[in-house]
């Protein structure tokens, strides 16, 4: 097999990119050839190019020096080619906003009810005997009065204005914000090119036609290029085609690579062919925008319509913010169905949704109930006891009095309805998620941030999270002996020396590198693999020098390369010699090379043989004691293949890989971070449990983990290999039973030796696992390309900000940018603080509401009228909800939240202590508002304000029960500050400046409404002594709180919990019940042992986003209910499962159906093609 180089023209081309004059081929050229795939790109390149050196040629390019980064020349391929950016849709204009808070129902009844009243009271009736309509008409012949009629429904209107302004500007802001996260992600998503022969990471965006780019293993491609150069490089294009398998890239087979899919191995260089909208990517992107205006017509049909399977610019969901937001309101609508495959409705939204419709029936039971009451009681004083007829001339008084009804109903209604609920939930993530960035939690997905909260486990990556990640050489078994530190170069034999100094220098990624410090004095940079930098740093403190070895044999002299991968578990790098043989490096874990290793170098320097009983001596005398010490162990090793043998089969690896000569066996230490242990102590008091799943050795990781704290002296636990945790948890037949998983993993603490499918299989078990009370909450951190499919099942996904893959922080809910262990248990306090803000905010706004439902509901009732008016229901309104949820929402976490127990998820959202609290509260304030209602004018000494008639002033009486009613909710809000029954009330206030400044606010309007609100709001101004009283009557709630926490909860068994969570039953059921479509096919797949998980990746992350794309038009965020399998994947699917061939492997019939031979690319054909597919 040839080396896949391409030869170099002679000289550099970068002075070329400084002529004026054209480029050799078009933007159109390149999408032309752009658009074909293998066998046909590659005769298109020969014929057209002769070769990809053509092509760079004509791009005025080099293939090894790149581009001079020439800003003029720059500028003229950004102008020649278009820019690696592809514009975001527009955000939603204020005024958009304001239209859809507009669609809220209620407040749609208000403004109805507040028309009709105000056209009402601009009609007078013709001339009309009021003597005749009855004693109801008192009060309208009164000129001025009946002028002020209008007041009441244009104060209506007016504070429906305000609400809606309060939501618009909400939406607008948390969408302002989210952009802003977004384009920090964007700015932050580097690539590595190479400009004047200098190899260095520019942004994205400034990627331009003709770059050279370096690409790599867990790389995102951010645009179309060509490949110059590749080692053994394969390629998940799944997000493109639909094909979950890995496509091969070759110069002779298939040099094509298309932004937005994912390197999954190897390494190599690519020139740029395509950038931003003229990419693959940004080809389906204008495809999208230019079907959106077509889209909307036919919402109806795109219900059922599928998306391609396509990935857009991942890491840029644009819309985030009104996505989520339209998330949680689409998935409020479908209560019925909760699909508990991954990401279904957070725990949280799916509590407040159902309690939201019980709350919801409610008041509308009592709303009708009060508004039928009072228009019973008016026909039947009115026709039956006056015994009066109806006239024609009194019709409109009478109207006014049914309206007058209708509107104290709708206002029952607007308070019993929570819709603070929604705007609480979204000011308390909002604010967390603001937060938490300091905390280095950069959150993705706003419902992670509250299901964080409720996290009950937690699989940890060991390299990085809970260690340094900086790795160095502490040990070596160099020419039979066992140094306990770096050896002296002069302790090793030269030969030996030189072989080990070249293998290391060159089979390591060229990209991996030593740099000197950025400070004086600091450690020195390490850039690239950090257990290849280790490595390199044992050759410079054998005071040698890597980099002129890798400047002797470039990377285009490589002959062959086996990359890394996780199931290889090693790296092997062949050279031809002068001679015609060949020598290959090899490096990797040290039980598997050993195992290959037929011979080893003696302190000789001199080859001898390695037999199976040296071997079992080597590992127990050198390796257990180095793992035991908590290192990395590596082994060295070569091989040479002889001229007169001929050129070996290099596709047969295992022929390839073995007969090895090990040079050294190097122990790596990755030191534990030093806050790593208080912080796992943390968790396991707040009741998590930390396991830690490691590619590492048994020994290592063990180690580890005691000095992490993970395992506890006296404690009953596992540490299992991945080999032996599949033995126990796979039947014969080699499917996962979930019987047999429910055995290991309550006791399982560490799982070593691990591959990418154990991690999934592990995390999915415990997910689905019915064992214990509740169903478990799983987190999970992951680094590398092959966590995808567990961080993307797991309920909340950690990505490395640092270490991580583009691929991880595309499957991650949240990214940590610190890479540190101790940012999770942030990430659980603000989870939890968000779950008690809301419960917070629904104690105080339930209490508020059970009054104000009851006070309304009864006044109306008995004195024909609502004691609290309309508008002064809607301030009412305005501080529960939209004050309320400001205040309480923002409270800051506090340590002592990391003291209890996770909820779980069956947890109702309201407790028995808060249901006492709730009722109890409401208790002292009906009695004081009826007591004030019924015998308050006695006791202040002023005129009774019942029975009023029809547009009368407003009385001082019902002034004093509207403020006293307002003062207890103010001091009852400082009640709610506390959920579990806690004494102090008060404290932490001073902490919270937001709650504070909303209550004295709050105070202060209240002052302006009663002395100065006059007509528009019932009000009239009232005394010095008369505020007094009624300031003391809600410090009275204080008091009373006291009171009410000393009666212990548990003799309170009559009290109920509301707003549960999903129970194990209804989940049955709804699996049941649910229908095929809403399972993945993907999940089913898994179940039955065939590890495609790509599929994963590709299916679940991507296409529901693009239905959802077709759907409103927006950037894709991952849903809950929007998961319909794609055209292309279906047909593998059933293909898959007709094609079962045996338990571990699936046969997949290619798809090409859709990727037509004429060069249509396969996503416009899948476009054209997503007719309904389920």
């Amino acid at each position: 097999m040839a080396n896949n180089t391409a030869d170099h023209p002679p000289g550099n081309s970068v002075a070329e990119g400084n002529h004026d004059g054209d480029f050799g081929m078009t933007v159109m050229d390149l999408r032309g050839l752009m658009e074909l795939r293998s066998a046909e790109a590659v005769n298109k390149i020969q014929d057209s190019y002769t070769d990809v050196q053509g092509i760079c040629r004509r791009l005025k390019t080099s293939p090894i020096e790149g581009l001079s980064g020439n800003p003029v020349d720059l500028e003229k391929r950004h102008t020649a080619f278009g820019q690696n950016f592809i514009p975001p849709k527009k955000a939603k204009t204020f005024l958009q906003l304001v239209w859809e808070a507009l669609q809220d129902v209620t407040l749609i009844i208000l403004e109805i009810a507040a028309i009709i009243s105000l056209g009402l009271s601009f009609y007078h009736p013709p001339g009309g005997d009021s003597e005749a309509c009855g004693q109801v008409a008192g009060g309208v012949e009164d000129e001025g009065e009946s002028q002020a009629g209008w007041i009441e429904g244009a104060a209506i209107l007016f504070s429906v204005i305000i609400v809606v302004l309060v939501t618009a500007f909400n939406d607008w802001s948390k969408e302002k914000q989210f952009r802003g996260l977004q384009s920090r992600i964007e700015q932050e998503q580097k690539f590595t090119v190479i400009r004047k022969g200098q190899v260095i990471q520019i942004p994205v965006a400034e990627i331009v036609v003709g770059d050279i780019a370096q690409i790599k293993y867990g790389d995102l491609l951010p645009a179309d290029g060509i490949l110059i150069q590749g080692n053994d490089l394969k390629i998940d294009e799944s997000s493109l085609t639909g094909e979950s398998d890995q496509v091969r890239k070759s110069l002779e087979k298939d040099p094509m690579l298309l932004s937005g899919t994912h390197v999954m191995e190897g390494s190599g260089r690519m020139v740029v062919s395509a950038v931003g909208l003229n990419s693959q990517t940004g080809i389906i992107f204008t495809l999208l925008g230019a079907s959106e205006n077509d889209e909307e017509k036919k919402v109806k049909k795109t219900k059922t319509q599928d998306g391609i399977a396509l990935e857009i610019q991942p890491l840029k969901s644009e819309d985030a913010a009104e996505s989520e937001e339209k998330e949680e309101k689409e998935e409020a609508k479908p209560v019925k169905k909760v699909n508990v495959t991954k990401k279904e409705k957070s725990v949280l939204q799916g509590k407040l949704t159902r309690l939201a419709v019980q709350i919801g029936k409610a008041g509308l039971i009592m709303s009708a109930l009060t508004v039928i009451i009072l228009i019973l009681y008016f026909v039947i004083d009115t026709f039956a006891v006056q015994g009066l007829s109806w006239v024609a001339e009194c019709t409109p008084i009478y109207i006014q009095y049914f309206v007058k009804f209708f509107i104290i109903g709708v206002t029952v209604l607007v308070v019993a309805v929570p819709e603070g609920l929604p705007l609480a939930v979204t000011i308390s993530l909002a604010y967390s998620v603001k937060k938490m960035m300091k905390d280095n939690n950069l959150v993705r997905h706003l419902d992670a941030c509250e299901t964080m909260g409720n996290a009950t486990a937690i699989c940890s990556d060991k390299t990085g999270t809970l260690t340094m990640n900086r790795m160095t050489v502490v040990q070596a078994y160099i020419g039979d002996t066992h140094y306990k530190a770096v050896p002296e170069p002069d302790a090793i034999k030269p030969e030996t020396l030189e072989i080990m100094v070249n293998s290391i220098s060159i089979n390591s990624a060229y990209t991996t590198k030593i740099l000197p410090p950025e400070k004086e004095g600091g450690l020195p940079r390490h850039v690239g693999n950090k257990t290849e930098c280790a490595l390199l740093g044992l050759v410079l403190d054998l005071k040698r020098d890597y980099q002129p070895i890798r400047e002797e044999v470039p990377e285009e002299k490589l002959y062959k390369v086996y990359t890394f991968n996780s199931s290889r578990k090693s790296m092997s790098t062949v050279l031809k010699n002068a001679d015609g043989g060949f020598r290959m490096y090899s490096k990797g874990a040290s039980e598997i090379v050993l195992r290959k290793c037929s011979r080893i170098l003696d302190a000789q320097g001199q080859p001898r043989i390695f037999k199976t009983k040296d071997r079992d001596e080597m590992v127990r005398k050198v390796i257990e004691p180095m793992a035991c010490e908590g290192l990395r162990t590596i082994c060295v090793a070569y091989r040479d293949f002889p001229a007169e043998a001929g050129e070996p089969n290099w596709d047969n690896e295992n022929d390839i890989l073995n007969e090895l000569t090990c040079i050294v066996v190097v122990g790596i230490e990755d030191p534990v971070r030093p806050e790593v242990p208080e912080a796992i102590s943390k968790c396991q008091r707040a009741g998590i449990t930390v396991r830690m799943v490691t590619g590492d050795n048994i020994n290592t990781a063990r180690a580890i983990a005691t000095k992490c704290g993970i395992l506890l002296p006296n404690e009953d636990f596992l540490c299992l290999e991945g080999k032996e945790f599949n033995q126990q948890i796979r039947n014969d037949k080699g499917e996962v039973e979930q019987e047999r998983l429910d055995k290991v993993w309550p006791k399982l603490r560490v799982l070593a030796r691990s591959s990418p499918t154990d991690k999934h299989t592990l995390v999915k078990g415990i997910i689905d696992s019915t064992v214990g009370e509740t169903r478990q909450v799983v987190a999970v951190t992951g680094d590398g390309t092959n966590d995808g499919p567990a961080l993307k099942k797991a309920d909340v996904g950690f990505a490395m900000g640092i270490a991580g893959t583009d691929v991880a922080k595309e499957a991650s809910d949240i990214i940590l940018t610190d890479d540190n262990f101790t940012s999770i248990v942030k990430a659980v306090m603000w989870g939890r603080n968000v779950y008690d803000s809301i419960s917070k905010f629904l104690q105080f706004q339930l209490t508020v509401n059970v009054v104000a439902v009851i006070v309304a509901f009864t006044g109306a009732c008995i004195t024909q009228d609502s004691p609290l008016k309309a508008v002064q229901m809607l301030w009412v309104n305005l501080i529960m909800d939209t004050l309320a949820s400001l205040a309480l929402a923002t409270e800051p976490p506090t340590e002592s939240l990391l003291l209890r127990r996770p909820y779980g998820r069956n947890k109702p959202l309201i407790s028995r202590t808060m249901m006492k609290n709730i009722l109890g509260h409401a208790v002292y304030q009906l009695v004081i508002i009826f007591t004030l209602l019924f015998a308050g004018e006695s006791f202040f000494d002023i005129d009774n304000g019942r029975n009023a008639p029809l547009h009368s002033p407003p009385s001082e009486h019902y002034t004093i029960v509207f403020n006293v009613f307002v003062m207890m909710q103010l001091f009852n809000e400082i009640n709610a500050r506390k959920i579990h029954g806690e004494r102090n009330v008060f404290e932490g206030i001073y902490r919270n400046p937001i709650f504070c400044s909303v209550v004295l606010g709050t105070f202060a309007l209240q002052i302006i409404i009663v002395q100065f609100g006059g007509k528009p709001f019932s009000c009239t101004a009232l005394t010095i002594d008369q505020w007094l009283w009624c300031v003391f009557i809600g410090v009275g709630e204080l008091l009373w709180g006291q009171l009410i926490s000393a009666i212990p909860t548990h003799h309170l068994k009559f009290l109920k919990e509301a707003g549960h969570g999903t129970t194990k039953e209804e989940i049955h059921e709804e699996e049941l019940t649910e229908g095929a479509d809403e399972i993945d096919h993907a999940e089913m797949e898994l179940r039955r042992g065939q590890i495609l998980w790509f599929r994963g990746l590709n299916r679940i992350q991507t296409q529901m986003d693009v239905v959802y794309t077709f759907q409103t038009g927006q950037a894709p965020v991952p849903g809950a209910l929007r998961r319909q399998p794609s055209v292309v994947s279906q047909h593998n699917d059933a293909t898959a499962a007709k094609t079962l061939s045996s338990p571990t492997h699936v046969g997949l019939s290619s798809s090409s159906s859709l990727t037509n031979s004429a060069g249509a690319p396969p996503p416009a054909a899948a476009a054209s093609s997503s007719t309904a597919g389920n």
